[in-house]
């Protein structure tokens, strides 16, 4: 059992982790080159215009007091509002709609790598320097090294071009995107629409595909070298010496303790799937948080990009916690 006074130290230990993110983030943007009120106002404005905009945004205050006021308005839950994607409307109602979209990508794609890459791991430990072991490494080599922004326009060139059999952009065929939850498919099963549900998951499955390629590659690859780490343990040969079938000693002996490096990489690969959905969205033309959070660069639009980063920060800690825990499970000694 997990005790809930080591959840608690984990939990205070994220609050140093976010605040400094929250400074380095405001830091990095107020401190940048170029001005956001001319970003804002076109080249075109006149200095009144410019000022104007500059008083209205508080951006003429001194650097100190806009950061107090930032680090305020964070710990309130209140990051602003946009500036230039729907001007006035508070951050926190842009991300509400948009980030789901981009997580059930990254969902999507993690869970794939997870189902086909332990199993393909396992079999290439298991049979080592056999022809089934070379093979899975050319493919989880070949997996990593591709990037998305050359394997998706191939995947799109082969499935949704040459065979025809997926769109190529969006996310429904047509209608707008039901705003119950924010993630489609659960939307569409709330509804009890399956037409919807099936039109999501035809859209959906080329980008998840192209994200769950590097997630796939990658857990095969660890969770190969880690269970050929355990397999070599004492405490499997003596097992096997004891007469104990190959299957039970792998899967109840070996495959629980070679899964702790492997959990490691699942969480933190988790927070460079939200990072890589950025691309998959500009290839799929998908409206979520990954070309959101590209407009707000290119507009200057600084609530938005600090939103859009403390958000990821967020999730990326509560993974990392999540991952800790997934530790005490496995190991109970690690809690220790």
């Amino acid at each position: 059992m997990i005790s809930t006074r080591y959840v608690i130290k984990r939990l205070l230990l994220l609050i140093p982790v976010l605040f400094g993110v929250a400074t380095l983030v405001f830091s990095i943007l107020h401190l940048s080159p170029g001005n956001p009120a001319t970003v804002i106002a076109t080249q075109q404005a006149d200095a009144a215009e410019i000022q104007r905009i500059e008083e209205r945004l508080g951006l003429d205050d001194p650097i100190w007091v806009q950061y107090v006021r930032f680090m305020v308005e964070v710990v309130q839950f209140d990051l602003g509002e946009s500036w230039v994607h729907d001007k006035g409307e508070p951050v926190t109602d842009i991300l509400r709609w948009k980030f789901p979209i981009t997580l059930q990508l990254a969902f999507l794609g993690q869970i794939a790598g997870i189902v086909f890459g332990i199993p393909i791991g396992i079999i290439s430990a298991v049979k080592q320097d056999t022809i089934t072991d070379h093979i899975s490494r050319i493919g989880a080599l070949t997996g990593i090294s591709v990037p998305i922004f050359w394997s998706g326009p191939l995947i799109i060139l082969l499935f949704a071009v040459h065979l025809d059999w997926f769109p190529t952009n969006g996310l429904l065929s047509n209608g707008p995107l039901p705003k119950i939850t924010g993630v489609l498919l659960l939307d569409s099963i709330i509804k009890g629409d399956i037409v919807m549900f099936v039109d999501a998951v035809w859209h959906l499955f080329l980008p998840s595909m192209v994200i769950g390629i590097y997630s796939m590659a990658l857990i095969s690859r660890m969770m190969r070298s880690s269970m050929l780490e355990v397999v070599r343990q004492d405490y499997i040969r003596t097992a096997r010496a004891k007469g104990q079938g190959e299957k039970i000693t792998l899967l109840k002996h070996g495959l629980r303790n070679a899964l702790i490096p492997v959990v490691t990489v699942i969480g933190i690969q988790f927070g460079s799937l939200l990072g890589g959905a950025v691309l998959t969205e500009t290839v799929f033309n998908i409206r979520g948080i990954g070309m959101l959070l590209v407009d707000a660069i290119t507009d200057g639009d600084y609530p938005v990009v600090q939103g859009i980063v403390l958000l990821f920060a967020v999730v990326f800690t509560m993974v990392n916690l999540f991952v800790d825990l997934t530790y005490t499970y496995l190991d109970p000694r690690i809690e220790q």
